[in-house]
């Protein structure tokens, strides 16, 4: 039996270990593109105009949005970590309920719409009205890049109704890439592959994957050249 020529250490041909150099390379790469993250969150300030049944109020909160994916869609919680106007009477548990929306850029457009539960205790007049968090879900339509940007929120309490609009133009408190059930078409309407940071990564890892076999290729190559000249 032949063996492949090694050079005076004892160790493999260059060619192998530049073949075999190349192919670690190219899955190292592929890996740590594979893991790249596909979604992007952070808290944004809103700055809240509130219409009240006794006037104009106004605060600004910091808003946190966050994604999990359910099923087929992604259940959002949106959350306050500053209270938004204020009651000038006592509002009893149980007395506020809070609702909003989430407005949707990028691939989508529109709003979904999140709900909380009624306030656990009891909100002292005139304080900040702390919302609880704010759940629904979101079931993409397309396929693509989608933001998601905090938007009108309504208080409803004791018959009354406040309304609070962003008056800031805040940014998107999430970014997520996002598939629809059954492939979806890209915004845009044609029907074309989604050009996303994921199928990006699984394109390269193809590449990855090609140089790979193109490495084994180069390494039988030597190794029967090498039974050649033996």
């Amino acid at each position: 039996m032949s063996y492949p020529k090694t050079n005076a250490a004892g160790g493999r041909s260059k060619g192998g270990r530049c073949a075999a150099l190349l192919a670690a390379t190219a899955l190292a790469g592929s890996a740590v593109l594979l893991a790249a993250p596909a979604a992007h969150a952070e808290v944004v300030d809103v700055d809240y105009q509130c219409k009240t049944p006794i006037g104009n109020k106004g605060a600004v909160s910091p808003i946190d949005i966050k994604s999990v994916e359910s099923g087929g869609g992604h259940k959002l919680t949106m959350s306050f970590q500053k209270g938004v106007s204020s009651s000038p009477i006592e509002l009893g548990k149980g007395a506020m309920k809070p609702s909003a929306l989430i407005k949707l850029g990028g691939a989508e457009s529109g709003d979904v719409t999140v709900t909380g539960p009624p306030n656990s205790e009891a909100i002292p007049a005139n304080t900040p009205i702390k919302i609880s968090d704010l759940s629904g879900t979101y079931t993409p339509k397309k396929s693509g890049k989608v933001t998601f940007t905090a938007s009108t929120l309504t208080i409803k309490a004791m018959g009354t109704t406040t309304t609070c609009t962003p008056k800031n133009n805040p940014k998107p408190s999430l970014t997520l890439d996002v598939k629809a059930a059954g492939g979806g078409a890209p915004s845009g309407g044609a029907e074309l592959p989604q050009t996303g940071p994921e199928d990006s990564a699984v394109a390269l890892g193809t590449l990855g994957g090609t140089v790979v076999l193109v490495g084994a290729v180069g390494v039988l190559w030597l190794t029967r050249r090498g039974q050649v000249r033996g």
